[in-house]
């Protein structure tokens, strides 16, 4: 079972495609995750100029790279968050962000969500990578308690405003795949239930694997792919590794990023908790044929260097299922 390795170039926004691009192909990887940041893949672009998409596709091209996926996770974010405030102001595009009024900002993210599944589809991809945003992640705490009605009303609406960007979706022939993550309608295993319930598991609406979320709230990620083996419509690998020491907490304390002190933070692929040979084993036994995208994210280390060297941890997992049963090899050997 060949999967292509992509990288994911969220965490590269601030170089120009074209420099990812060669680097993408200088490590040795089989293409990319495009996010909708920087210059990297601009919504609004593909669908106003006919030479954008040819464009972008010619640059992948020289470099021996391909897209299976493109992701938008910051404008997703948008369309059910509340409050909207400042921290959007900073991740959306201007033509999102608008005058910041936050019901006009989570109409106009939807509106972009919707024509991130058109451009995916100029673009020749099926997947599009993402969050939703979250109306009770805030109340994730509970305290002050609420009431079942508030958490039942968030998930209203998140079917409510993502039911017709999933139409668009269907219109196209493109999925959504969400990223199950903290701060998002869904984010662990019964949350992920309850999203799915939502929009009647309609099929235009699965996940993105990543184990490193699953990992810092104590979840088993193998369970996870075995539990939704038909909602995983797109992998990333990022590891993460506890550091609970009776002063470190899971929360992270408020502290910035890859401060010791924190209770868990991203590193290298491979260097963390992450249980990586079952995880392969587990794609491999739901039938997971799609890309394997590194999600670059270790505040610690060298992007540069780590970024190279994810790619051949992964190539080393890249092992194929038997293509036999044991019980067939072992009535053959008899």
């Amino acid at each position: 079972m060949s999967r292509p390795v992509t990288l994911f170039t969220g965490q590269w926004a601030d170089l120009p495609f074209a420099e990812v691009c060669a680097l993408a192909e200088r490590w040795g990887y089989d293409g990319l995750e495009i996010a909708c940041s920087g210059d990297h893949f601009e919504v609004d672009k593909a669908l106003a100029d006919d030479s954008y998409v040819p464009a972008k596709l010619a640059q992948l091209e020289k470099h021996g790279l391909k897209v299976w996926t493109i992701s938008n996770h910051l404008v997703g974010q948008a369309v059910c968050d509340d409050p909207i405030d400042f921290r959007h102001r900073d991740i959306l595009p201007a033509r999102v962000w608008g005058d910041g009024e936050p019901e006009g900002v989570r109409q106009r993210a939807a509106q972009e969500m919707a024509d991130t599944a058109r451009a995916a589809r100029k673009l020749g991809v099926d997947t599009v990578v993402g969050f939703t945003g979250s109306k009770t992640w805030k109340y994730v705490a509970m305290f002050p308690p609420v009431s079942q009605a508030v958490i039942d009303d968030g998930y209203a609406d998140f079917a409510e405003r993502w039911n017709p960007i999933l139409d668009v979706f269907d219109e196209v022939g493109v999925r959504f795949a969400h990223e199950v993550h903290p701060s998002e309608i869904a984010y662990d295993y019964w949350t992920t239930r309850k999203a799915l319930d939502a929009v009647g598991n309609r099929p235009a609406f699965g996940l993105n694997w990543d184990p490193s979320h699953f990992i810092w709230q104590d979840l088993d990620p193998v369970g996870f792919i075995l539990d939704f083996a038909d909602r995983i419509y797109h992998v990333d690998c990022k590891d993460t590794k506890k550091r609970l020491d009776g002063r470190n907490g899971r929360l992270g304390s408020h502290l910035a990023w890859a401060d010791p002190r924190r209770g868990w933070d991203f590193v290298s692929t491979g260097h963390g908790d992450v249980p990586w040979e079952q995880c392969f084993r587990a794609l491999n036994a739901i039938g997971y044929s799609g890309p394997i995208s590194v999600e670059w994210e270790d505040a610690g280390m060298d992007r540069l260097r780590g970024a190279e060297e994810a790619v051949r941890f992964i190539r080393d997992l890249q092992f194929d299922p038997p293509t036999a049963s044991f019980d067939a090899a072992f009535s053959t050997e008899r």
